[in-house]
């Protein structure tokens, strides 16, 4: 390139994705396969767990889209560059328009999961999820709607069953709290630029030490309930887990620079494992 040539324009990432990362995708795509590994451990017909799946992934689309609609004018502030609205490479018609259709999508599958089933995804998860965008999230109550969505999602499956059923209490409570250590941790990277922009919600107003803490007491609290909760004795397996849980916990705690964030990472992994071994 000689003197007085203009530098090449940075090429954009592809139309879908950048759609997929304005919904979050990663978490969403966690979200989902959670949903299905325990559709498919819940002995829901092929069908039916397909069904139940795609409602809960076309709702955390709606989420994630949503949560970047809501916050572009905070994102572009503070110079996001890893977010697609924000930079100016995905038109904020076509995440509208997505949304929309994913909504769309989300009512008919819900519906199709069975009436009691599509209430919970469609109120408790998805909506508590929309809830956290539209101002908890800038409160106290910020995890609450973590643990609204993370805890009734065993239930959007067992509610989807021939034999539908509210899943038991161990595992609402293993993914409530799994749900709350979740948002503490994906929070912890951005504090700064979230307090820049006049967002602060529990893991702000207690700060970060006491944030990391609250997550390590958490997590293996939902590892606990997840190996423990079900009827009869845990598999051997189980105990191995549970003692790595251990060291990963107080790794959280006084390891330094990322390590602690990796730890606890890894716990919510294994909480995951856990809770979709024990069905």
């Amino acid at each position: 390139m000689t003197a007085g040539e203009a530098a090449p324009a940075r090429p954009g990432p592809s139309p879908v994705r950048a759609l997929l990362a304005a919904a979050h995708g990663g978490p969403a795509l966690a979200v989902t396969a959670v949903a299905g590994l325990l559709a498919l451990r819940g002995d829901l017909p092929p069908s039916d767990a397909a069904v139940v799946t795609a409602a809960v992934f076309t709702g955390q689309l709606t989420i994630g889209w949503g949560n970047d609609l809501r916050d572009l004018s905070r994102d572009r502030a503070v110079g996001r560059t890893d977010k697609p609205l924000a930079t100016g490479d995905l038109p904020v018609d076509r995440v509208v328009r997505a949304l929309v259709v994913a909504a769309l999508a989300c009512l008919v599958l819900s519906a199709l999961a069975g009436r009691r089933s599509a209430l919970v995804n469609v109120v408790l998860g998805v909506g508590a999820g929309h809830a956290y965008n539209l101002g908890l999230k800038a409160t106290w109550w910020s995890w609450a709607p973590y643990a609204c969505t993370f805890g009734t999602l065993p239930s959007v499956v067992t509610l989807a069953g021939p034999d539908p059923a509210w899943a038991p209490l161990w595992a609402t409570g293993a993914g409530a709290a799994l749900g709350v250590g979740a948002h503490l941790l994906n929070t912890l990277p951005d504090l700064a630029d979230d307090e820049r922009t006049g967002v602060r919600g529990l893991p702000h107003r207690i700060g970060e030490r006491p944030a990391r803490v609250l997550a390590a007491v958490l997590l293996p609290a939902a590892s606990l309930l997840a190996a423990l909760g079900p009827a009869g004795r845990p598999p051997v397996w189980a105990w191995p887990v549970l003692a790595l849980v251990a060291v990963l916990a107080v790794l959280t705690l006084v390891a330094r620079g990322r390590a602690p964030f990796r730890a606890a990472m890894a716990i919510a992994l294994l909480d995951v494992v856990l809770l979709v071994a024990a069905g």
